[in-house]
């Protein structure tokens, strides 16, 4: 019965453990962003789930083990717009760490933001997209946007004052 106990153990800490966990984060959670331009508009999603549930954002999504992060961008606009993406820069790196009310770390992302442009497919908000909307810079203020994609679109200099 022992080699039952330590499959079991075994396999609860592969899943606990080994697999993120992003409410009260054992550690910080690294994924990806990807804002895509198509001439003077970018792509906005509307978050299916939480953080920031119900908030427009960008495309974007965990790496997955064994994924570059640049691989991990590509298939994250897929999933979420059906948008097939060339990447053209990385942008730079957002820290989104929120507490909840006793203080305790609730979200901690290290996220890696890219600058893509579609290359085929037809926009579509998929698994966690409610919606999607293609906006000029200035249209940005009529969106409710997350504080996180705020703050990092103000530090770039793409956020109109």
């Amino acid at each position: 019965m022992s080699w039952l106990r330590a499959s079991l153990i075994l396999l609860w800490a592969r899943l606990y453990l080994m697999s993120p966990q992003r409410e009260y984060p054992l550690r910080p959670i690294v994924g990806v962003g990807v804002l895509i331009q198509d001439g003077d508009k970018y792509l906005l999603i509307k978050r299916a789930a939480n953080p920031d549930k119900g908030m427009w954002s960008v495309p974007g999504g965990l790496i997955e083990v064994g994924e570059r992060a640049v691989d991990a961008a590509l298939r994250e606009a897929l999933e979420e717009t059906c948008l097939r993406v060339e990447i053209s820069e990385r942008l730079g790196v957002v820290d989104k760490i929120e507490y909840d009310d006793e203080g305790r770390v609730l979200y901690h992302f290290v996220i890696l933001q890219y600058l893509a442009v579609p290359i085929g497919g037809v926009m579509k908000p998929m698994d966690d997209a409610l919606d999607a909307a293609w906006v000029t810079l200035e249209q940005l203020k009529d969106y409710e946007i997350t504080g996180s994609l705020l703050r990092f679109l103000k530090d770039i200099g793409l956020y109109p004052d």
